[in-house]
């Protein structure tokens, strides 16, 4: 019932535009429903005074009716996503006159990872955010394709490596929410779960303070312990983080990508191209 009881603006809207499509739906579900149980009682057997017209084949009314509710209803709920494909983009940022929180997330296996660029801290399967504040949520993954979902603050967007997703979410109240994987990534896929908390600004800030004080500094040794597979993990503070982790876990699989790989290798011929040349000129002066 989260679905139905959203923290946030974008959940509500959603929310909103799940009932409104499951309404227009019901136009034609419902009717249909009934006249089956109709027809079977009023046709029955034993039900003599039927009309039976073996030749009946056309209707005008009725032809109408069946073709034109359908289309007034795909039409209207052709309207209502295009607006909304729009209006609900992930990619669009909320206007707020506060300033956004930013938050870096990486999938691994099996955990999230969560970094605050702008406070240079970092969390394992929990994030907390000031409620009525946009969170920029930057999103990737170091291991399989995975999907990011806070299902009482919005939708779910997918976490793929080598690649940097977006979501921009608000949450409009203080509330703690649960978070998960929406996309089946292995053995651990069940225990990939995490704690969404909306807070006040200045319990915010304490929380951040809180945090700098932990033992824990998320370095690339402490990284590369951290992304290797483990399940049911729980929550992990650091005090610190390399600079731009999340850019260098991005671009890890660079080489990867069949266009910048052709674009390398050609540049690495032309620059094989022009030694030669260069020790062919200078042969010649020789």
């Amino acid at each position: 019932m989260t679905l139905l009881n959203p923290t946030g603006q974008v959940g509500l809207e959603q929310r909103n535009l799940i009932i409104t499509a499951t309404l227009l739906m019901l136009l034609v579900v419902i009717p249909v429903i009934v006249m089956t149980f109709l027809f079977a009682w009023k046709y029955r057997a034993s039900n003599t005074k039927a009309t039976y017209t073996p030749k009946w084949n056309h209707s005008t009314k009725i032809e109408i009716a069946v073709w034109t509710v359908p289309v007034l209803i795909i039409i209207a709920l052709g309207y209502i996503t295009y607006k909304s494909t729009h209006e609900l983009d992930p990619y669009r940022p909320i206007e707020s006159d506060v300033k956004p929180v930013t938050i870096e997330v990486v999938a691994l296996d099996w955990k999230w990872l969560f970094i605050y660029p702008e406070q240079g801290i970092a969390t394992v399967n929990k994030i907390v955010f000031p409620a009525h504040t946009p969170i920029n949520f930057k999103i990737t993954s170091d291991a399989v394709m995975n999907s990011f979902f806070i299902p009482g603050l919005g939708g779910q967007i997918y976490a793929m490596a080598g690649m940097q997703t977006r979501m921009h979410l608000i949450a409009d109240r203080n509330a703690e929410m649960d978070g998960i994987s929406a996309n089946y990534s292995g053995a651990g896929f069940t225990g990939m779960k995490f704690k969404a908390i909306a807070t006040s600004q200045e319990d915010f800030d304490a929380w951040v303070s809180e945090v700098k004080k932990a033992p824990k500094q998320l370095e690339q040794a402490e990284y590369a312990a951290l992304s290797k597979q483990s399940q049911n993990n729980p929550v992990e503070l650091y005090s610190s983080v390399t600079p731009n982790l999340f850019q260098i876990i991005v671009d890890k699989y660079e080489g990867m990508k069949p266009g910048p790989k052709v674009k390398h290798e050609k540049k690495e011929k032309e620059v094989a191209a022009t030694d030669m040349n260069s020790h062919s000129a200078a042969g010649a002066e020789e």
